[in-house]
């Protein structure tokens, strides 16, 4: 107790004193009271009280206050601590010689001051009177009150609302008109229901989803300002209200008719400069297509089209036509556009409409090249290159070819027994994605079309003074959008074959000693199906609360042991069986410019079963490294307590994964400057083993102990939670139109494979030189 006193009095309580000091001198130093004219008082904001004149409940009464804050205009210079520094640096930089740094601060910061007389008090009250009478709450009283001293003022505004008004019955005028049929049949999804309060916003939404309900029933030339609401409140007389919709006089006749689609014309190949007046029109089904020579054959294309001849105009066919020509991947825009025919001599319709498609194509062959530098989290770095080829609309029915080759070479650039590592790798992958559901039609989807994808590739690598990695890979499957959110991913073949070959003694070793290892590397082939869903919400950039999810299933082996009965093998191959599935969960919390705070769980699980006692190596989760806990090198966590014995990254590298992942992040992004971001950001997770190792009798000593150890500290277990690597750091963002540059620095707060009791650390302080972790990445971690 006396040493805590003695600290206080010695250190933290003079602390206190100067940081109270500095804020002092801060706040003094930057006030703008001296500033201010003379005759003028600076405005520091405007304060509304309501008060509600009845003990009925009120329906939506916070989005009421809420509006009606939003009419407390102008708005006070902003201010942090009682300091308004935009308003200081704006008047130092006002001064005759204002100094390179008030001009500069002034630019990035400034604020323009904000005076009472600026404001208009009887202004505002008549907004929120009115703002009052559009949601039901007529004949309420606003009053003001200024509260000033000789260079501040503010305004405080109270509102006194009586009860409002609320619908006794919602009917529609009818007369003989055929749309008033048409307009009857949206009322049953009317949101306006008996109770409602009167609210002029909601008539407002009311026309304009009657108005897209006709688009979809023909009504063509149909506009939301034709209708109106009259409101009688002389039925009742308590605060109650009949709302009657019915069209305005003398609305053009052709605005109250359907129209249907008498001819569509396809220009595939069109350009600006096109006449449209070149070739012989070809006929499929009921559409014409116009080109000169063939470059989209039109039975592939036609599908593509839920316009057709005879039926209704539908503004919502019209939109997923024009969603699903754009998604085939050949053209750079799609316009639609409805001309009408003569419709004078027409009375009750319908009107008649010809359609017609203007395709822009993209060009067809592309060619890429990038020039690489790679640097890895385990110490590898080096150059690269890429180049990759685009053929579009490969046999004229949107199919597109791409082939992707890529080399690089890297070298370990840490100390230690690592040094003087190198590897060589390369790959070449061939895609070739078809816009379509083989064998299925593209019209059995509305919003849009499946897409077959057939790939092919294979990978190579050549670690120095360890292996030689060669890896084949083949798949068939499907991908579409069920909606704007909605994204699916089934590869109901997927096959991967890996040979591991020019193995060293070194490498050798390292698997003698690690039967779990040696024997993920044993089941070199992989067959068996995928798939992935996903919701997005990032896609409405407007939302301010989007979620992400994203779940896959991984299946593998169970066909092959239909085929193979009784046999572990496949052509002369040991094959693996194994579940996997995974799921990642992401909330994103938007606000200001560019602001976000991203939480984010992620948990991954593979069990292998029958002809498998591990997880091929390519399928184990892995934890640590620039997509993960940032604070820990690549793969250097896990599973559970455990941690290599060698010093040798090489065996690390290969030793620290598992069967089970469970990861949660919480980032923070703010932007700096143009396209520089920045990001505080905090990481946990591990890997583990729900499942224990299995030891042959061919097994050496070493590999007995290896496999005891690693059954001890790697599996999963109550105190998993005890088991979590954690770290915090920051970062740099370069963002430049979605291509993102990413710099992170992170440090530990926590070590899982430390002894108990001394797992904990402060973050960039103690842990020596293992205490910073630097990961350059492309893209955001997610």
């Amino acid at each position: 107790m006396i040493v805590s006193i003695a600290v206080y009095y010695r250190i933290i309580r003079p602390l206190l004193k100067s940081i109270g000091g500095i804020f002092l001198f801060c706040l003094v130093s930057c006030s703008v009271e001296k500033y201010i004219p003379e005759g003028e008082a600076l405005y520091t904001g405007a304060e509304l009280e309501t008060e509600v004149l009845t003990d009925d409940k009120i329906d939506d009464f916070k989005k009421v206050k809420t509006e009606l804050n939003t009419l407390m205009q102008p708005k006070p210079n902003s201010s942090f601590l009682g300091m308004r520094l935009g308003l200081y640096f704006h008047y130092k930089a006002q001064r005759e010689h204002p100094g390179f740094l008030n001009k500069w601060l002034n630019k990035k910061i400034g604020e323009e001051p904000v005076y009472f007389s600026d404001t208009n008090i009887q202004r505002i009250e008549d907004l929120i009177l009115n703002r009052l009478d559009n949601r039901g709450f007529f004949y309420s009283d606003v009053a003001s009150e200024i509260d000033s001293t000789a260079k501040y003022a503010k305004v405080k505004y109270t509102a006194s609302l009586p009860k409002p008004y609320t619908l006794e019955q919602y009917q529609l005028e009818k007369d003989s008109l055929p749309i008033y049929n048409a307009i009857a049949e949206t009322l049953a999804e009317s949101p306006i229901k008996k109770g409602s309060r009167f609210d002029l916003t909601l008539m407002k939404f009311e026309r304009e989803r009657i108005d897209n309900s006709l688009k979809q029933k023909g009504y063509y030339n149909f506009n939301p300002d034709f209708l109106i609401f009259e409101a009688d409140t002389n039925q009742y007389d308590n605060r109650k209200f009949d709302l009657y919709l019915r069209l305005k006089k003398q609305v053009p006749q052709k605005s109250v008719i359907p129209y249907v689609i008498d001819s569509i014309t396809v220009y595939p190949t069109y350009s600006i400069a096109d006449t449209i007046q070149r070739a012989v029109p070809v006929t499929e089904g009921n559409i014409q297509f116009v080109q000169d020579e063939e470059f989209f054959k039109p039975k592939r294309l036609a599908p593509y089209i839920l316009i057709d001849k005879g039926q209704r105009y539908n503004a919502q066919l019209a939109r997923l036509t024009s969603n699903r020509l754009s998604a085939i991947g050949s053209y750079k825009y799609v316009n639609i556009q409805f001309n009408e025919k003569d419709t004078t001599a027409v009375k009750e319709g319908p009107g008649l409409l010809n359609a017609e498609l203007y395709l822009s194509p993209l060009t067809k062959r592309s060619l890429r090249t990038e020039l690489q530098a790679v640097t890895k989290s385990n110490g590898f770095a080096g150059p690269g290159i890429s180049v990759a080829y685009s053929n579009r609309n490969l046999f004229k029915g949107g199919e597109t070819l791409s082939i992707v080759g890529n080399f690089s070479y890297a070298t370990q650039l840490s100390g230690g027994n690592s040094q003087n590592l190198s590897s060589i790798g390369g790959g070449l992958k061939t895609d070739l994605t078809i816009p379509r559901l083989i064998p299925f039609s593209p019209r059995s989807f509305k919003y849009a079309v499946p897409k077959t994808k057939v790939g092919l590739g294979v990978d190579f690598l050549n670690r120095s003074k360890l292996y030689t990695l060669t890896s084949f890979n083949t798949s068939f499957g499907y991908t579409w959008n069920a909606n704007r959110f909605v994204y699916h991913t089934l590869n109901p073949i997927s096959v991967n074959y890996v040979n591991l070959t020019n193995t060293t003694e070194e490498f050798d070793a390292i698997l003698d000693k690690n039967p779990y290892l040696k024997q993920s590397f044993e089941q070199q082939f992989i067959a068996g199906l995928n798939y992935t869903f996903t919701y997005n919400e990032l896609v409405d950039e407007d939302k301010t609360h989007p979620i992400f999810i994203s779940t896959s299933l991984d299946v593998a082996g169970n066909t092959l042991n239909l085929v193979s009965g009784s046999k572990n093998t496949v052509f002369g191959l040991e094959y693996a069986q194994y579940a996997r599935a995974d799921v990642d969960l992401r909330y994103y919390l938007r606000w200001a410019k560019e602001q976000a705070l991203i939480s984010r769980v992620y948990a991954g699980w593979g069990i292998p079963y029958g002809n498998s006692n591990t997880l091929p190596f390519i399928k184990q989760f892995f934890s640590g490294g620039p997509y993960s806990v940032r604070a820990f090198k690549i793969r250097s966590l896990g599973p559970g307590t455990f941690t290599s014995e060698s010093e040798d990254d090489r065996t690390t590298f290969f030793d620290q994964s598992g069967n089970l992942s469970l990861e949660a992040n919480l980032e923070y992004r703010f932007p700096i400057w143009s396209y520089l971001k920045g990001a505080l950001f905090a990481d946990a997770g591990n890997v583990w083993l729900t499942y224990e190792p299995e030891v042959s009798d061919d097994e050496t000593p070493e590999g007995i102990a290896f496999n005891d150890r690693l059954r001890e500290e790697g599996k999963f277990g109550k105190d998993w939670a005890k088991q979590l690597g954690v770290g915090v750091g920051f970062g740099l963002r370069v963002d430049i139109q979605s291509f993102v540059i990413r710099l992170d620095l992170a440090s530990p707060v926590r070590v899982p494979y430390l002894p108990e009791g001394e797992r904990g650390r402060i973050p960039f302080f103690d842990g020596g030189p293992n205490n910073f972790v630097f990961n350059f990445a492309i893209g955001y971690p997610f």
